[in-house]
């Protein structure tokens, strides 16, 4: 998300030239550091950029590769290229041998510093791995491969197959899909679906892959199929592959799929009556436009911002310089920090800047109840603040005038905000988009309760940050963060889509306020179109839809 001046009519161009152009960057290694001891490293690759002095931030990272010391990642890393800025790169690959999101007790295997200039320029960079100490990670390469994004469009599939090869001893297969394009270079990696475990006729969940990234947009560019059987090893046996293109894949329909003979080369050979190893089967291939973060909010879609204070009593006695609510006498704390630096950003995308401000977990006047979502103002009928500046006074007002207790429950405040974002999903346009700035200090005590409705949020237009404050430990919310698997409700009920983001706030004490905004912000952009494109609603003022009208009449 970009900083400055709100979105209104006559700064809406200034803010789509700030975007000079996308980049996307795939990134693949060689001959990489073997840390296991029984088995291969399971290496991921994270981004880190820095484009205004000290401050690195991260932009994303890769999945995670089993058993692989020569890994082809297939998620790729989107970037706004900006000419006029050198923004430096840091890619690091780590053996992931637990799920925690912390990188620091994993397995440093190299890194490479650049600058996205450098990658751009060469078209393909590859650099040896360096190690902390500034010596190389043994023969470990890494190489990018950077390609400028000119077309939106993708890619929605549904694929299954039907009687492929058994390969496992002890079992049937665990099969997966590998799609590749062609380039000057050979065949490129554009998409590798998830593993159907233990059969041989897998129905894979439903999957979208850029046009650019499948043919360039050339209808007629082989595309390459790869099936393959997966091994815990990394061993993977091959089952069969096939070769077509998009305008021959564009015939599927849910009545009549396009399918292939998947052909194993070496088997054929050896086989007189060989036929296949098995048929895949390709139920829908449709191209459709995806909108950009940008295409929505210069639509007209507003952010909607409401913040959430912590005010138990771990906190500590506001009055005592120890405690986390104490206002130093140059007028800061955590929580001030963080409702600045979050909030100055994300005010420019609501024209009325009025936010509502709650706090939770304190005794409050005049009976002194508990209260889980109390307006920071003591105004039920009206919470809202104008503007950071507002609710920034709001708390100051506040904190003298409450008295810290408990517990710690994030649902209750989690499903009020729902209840808009619920009103707004009803209007079914693209025109709101809700986001709740949870600040708490420690361990949550209503876990189940808050899966329950982040779950139940993850239907509707609106994204949950939690800035963690203070030295606690934060493992709770690191499940909450959806970036290790989707998170599920008590009842085994999945989210949809990833909506929570968790910062914890000790790590950008010694930054520029900007560097904690950049975090936290890093997935709001995304999240709002997922949404959005999920529900196929196009931006307000746009005359193109979101799905072709064959798609909309099947939906």
């Amino acid at each position: 998300m970009e900083e400055g001046s709100p979105p209104d009519e006559e700064q809406l161009p200034s803010m789509a030239t700030q975007c000079v152009t996308k980049v996307e960057l795939t990134v693949f290694c060689e001959n990489l550091l073997d840390k296991d001891v029984t088995s291969k490293s399971d290496p991921l690759c994270v981004l880190l950029m820095n484009s205004s002095g000290n401050h690195w931030f991260e932009v994303g990272r890769t999945e995670k590769i089993k058993n692989c010391l020569n890994p082809k990642f297939a998620k790729k890393f989107l970037i706004d290229y900006q000419f006029e800025i050198v923004q430096k790169l840091r890619f690091g690959i780590y053996d992931i041998d637990n799920k925690t999101i912390d990188l620091s007790d994993d397995d440093f295997l190299g890194e490479l510093e650049c600058t996205l200039g450098q990658i751009v320029s060469s078209g393909k960079l590859t650099r040896p791995l360096i190690l902390k100490n500034k010596r190389p990670a043994g023969k470990g390469t890494i190489t990018i491969i950077a390609e400028e994004i000119k077309d939106n469009r993708v890619v929605n599939f549904e694929v299954e197959a039907r009687k492929l090869d058994k390969k496992d001893f002890f079992g049937k297969s665990d099969p997966y899909l590998e799609f590749f394009r062609q380039s000057d270079s050979g065949w490129q990696l554009a998409h590798r679906t998830e593993v159907v475990k233990n059969n041989l006729n897998p129905c894979w969940r439903p999957f979208k892959i850029p046009l650019r990234s499948l043919c360039g947009g050339d209808m007629e560019k082989p595309i390459k199929v790869e099936c393959y059987d997966y091994d815990n090893d990394g061993s993977h046996d091959l089952i069969g592959i096939f070769e077509t293109n998009m305008k021959r894949l564009q015939e599927a329909t849910r009545m009549s799929p396009a399918e292939f003979d998947c052909v194993n080369i070496k088997k054929r050979q050896k086989k007189k009556n060989y036929k296949n190893s098995g048929v895949v089967s390709v139920k829908l291939c449709q191209v459709v436009k995806e909108y950009t973060f940008l295409d929505y909010i210069m639509g007209g879609c507003q952010i909607n911002f409401i913040i959430g204070v912590d005010f138990t009593g771990s906190n500590g006695d506001p009055k005592s310089p120890d405690s986390l609510h104490y206002i130093s006498p140059n007028g800061v704390n955590e929580y001030l920090s963080a409702i600045w630096s979050v909030g100055l950003v994300i005010q420019d995308y609501d024209s009325d800047k009025l936010f509502p401000a709650f706090g939770f977990g304190a005794q409050v006047p005049p009976n002194w109840q508990v209260s889980h979502e109390f307006p920071l103002n003591f105004n039920p009928a009206n919470p809202f603040c104008v503007g950071v500046e507002g609710m920034v006074e709001a708390y100051r007002l506040c904190l003298p005038q409450v008295k810290l207790y408990g517990p710690t429950n994030f649902a209750p405040i989690i499903r009020h905000v729902s209840n808009f974002a619920q009103q707004a999903k009803q209007q079914n346009t693209a025109n709101q988009y809700f986001v709740l700035l949870i600040i708490t200090d420690g361990v949550i005590t209503d876990m189940d309760q808050t899966r329950a409705a982040i779950v139940a949020a993850s239907h509707l237009p609106m994204s949950i940050i939690i800035v963690g404050v203070g030295g606690a430990d934060f493992t709770d919310m690191e499940i909450l963060d959806g970036d290790d698997g989707r998170l599920k409700s008590p009842s085994g009920e999945p989210a949809i889509r990833d909506i929570v983001q968790f910062v914890p706030y000790r790590k950008f004490q010694n930054d520029p306020k900007e560097a904690l905004a950049q975090s936290v912000l890093a997935e709001v952009p995304g999240q709002v179109v997922n949404f959005f494109n999920m529900l196929k609603l196009s931006p307000l003022n746009s005359s193109t839809p979101v799905a072709d009208s064959a798609e909309q009449k099947l939906s």
